[in-house]
């Protein structure tokens, strides 16, 4: 069987659906499709934080910047597929002051809003904070259920006439005198489309991808451990404030909280160590914010992929490398007709999407604008309908699982 829809998404994670659903909503026939369940990528096994931007501040105000204006966006399209828990950057008695005064200082410059709460006032917020809290910054942190925002993604794609296959494994691209004539499509699709465009949203698989099409895109994989905790009682996302270091983020997730992570090289994102280390790693660090989760029942562990792209990196765990994106044409490398997204950040998903898409209208002479910023997502305020979506693309995954774990 053949299928010529305008343009093919391979990835079916937050991105890939995101740029599906941007190209449909201009009128282009789009085809989206994933070898597994949506979101069972980066995507559904990551912490889920809606980032403020705080994090990236001081060392990358641009990001940073994206970062607040779709935490923003999202609030407005996504409605529950965000809780609003707001977030603290936490001080600790161990941790350099200037460090905090530089970040907070950086976040006003960025246009992030902040209020320094000092001891009293954070373990008013958070009354089993660590003893020797110094003080902490509130900024508008959240958490997000990847599973409701991928899926809601798809339902706009369909419903903006395009198609979402999951379980539907891309297995070769047949590329002639500089384009892509074909992609084979197996597990439930189980046939060759013959798209006039191909974008590449496979995250930390998007180098496997290109490789199809005689492409090089130089993905630099890291691993990061999240564990779950028994402990309903948090409030705010807690960051520790100091430089990016395991262990230092608790984000609350309905009866748990969640503890991250690390940042561990891969050579390969299907195969790699999970290590008791890494557990060990997050439990500690995160115990030194709130010490009641260091004898915690573990309710669950897993690991995730970030698809960050270095070319020419040497960074040795992968920590200094842009949390940026990048779409790229690949025009420039002699296949006119194929374009990748790579790296960013679930927070940013939106906009990587928004430019991957208005990169493929303009080489298709589609004049039509991104709308996506300013539509609500199908679904978005009912939390069953949102929840269906999810089984009909098969998204529930490890960052949320406890979600629907609550619910049954």
């Amino acid at each position: 069987m053949t299928r010529s829809p305008t343009v093919l998404v391979v990835g079916g994670g937050a991105t890939g659906a995101g740029v599906a659903r941007d190209l449909a909503r201009r009128g282009i026939d789009v085809a989206l499709v994933d070898r597994g369940g949506l979101g069972s990528g980066t995507s559904g096994r990551s912490h889920g934080l809606l980032h403020s931007g705080a994090r990236y501040a001081e060392s990358d105000p641009v990001g940073a910047e994206e970062c607040i204006e779709e935490n923003h966006v999202i609030r407005e399209i996504a409605g529950e597929c965000v809780r609003d828990t707001g977030g603290l950057f936490v001080e600790l008695a161990a941790d350099d002051p200037a460090y905090f005064d530089a970040k907070r200082a950086a976040c006003e410059d960025v246009g992030i809003p902040t209020t320094v709460l000092d001891a009293a006032a954070v373990r008013e917020r958070v009354p089993d904070i660590a003893p020797d809290v110094e003080r902490a910054m509130a900024v508008p942190d959240g958490v997000v259920y990847p599973s409701r925002l991928v899926a809601a993604n798809a339902a706009a794609v369909e419903a903006n006439g395009g198609t979402v296959h999951p379980h539907a494994p891309l297995e070769a691209l047949t590329v002639e005198d500089g384009r892509v004539l074909a992609a084979t499509i197996g597990g439930r699709v189980d046939a060759t489309f013959e798209p006039a465009f191909v974008v590449n949203a496979a995250g930390a698989w998007a180098g496997d991808v290109a490789a199809m099409a005689g492409v090089d895109v130089e993905m630099a994989p890291a691993r990061g451990a999240m564990v779950a905790v028994d402990h309903g009682a948090l409030g705010p996302v807690l960051n520790r404030c100091r430089e990016p270091e395991d262990g230092d983020i608790v984000l609350p997730h309905a009866d748990e909280v969640v503890l991250g992570t690390t940042s561990v090289p891969v050579d390969d994102p299907d195969e790699y160590e999970r290590a008791d280390w890494e557990r060990a790693r997050c439990v500690e660090e995160c115990a030194a914010m709130l010490p009641a989760v260091a004898d915690a029942e573990v309710t669950r562990t897993w690991w995730g992929v970030r698809p960050l792209y270095a070319p020419d990196e040497a960074d040795t765990d992968r920590r200094g490398i842009s949390r940026g994106f990048f779409a790229l044409d690949h025009a420039d490398d002699g296949v006119a007709n194929l374009a990748s997204v790579v790296g960013g950040k679930l927070t940013t998903y939106r906009r990587m999407a928004e430019a991957t898409a208005d990169l493929v209208a303009d080489h298709l002479g589609v004049d039509e604008p991104s709308t996506t910023a300013d539509a609500t997502l199908p679904g978005a305020d009912d939390p069953d309908r949102l929840d269906a979506f999810a089984d009909r693309y098969d998204a529930r995954n490890p960052s949320d699982a406890n979600l629907y774990d609550a619910a049954r």
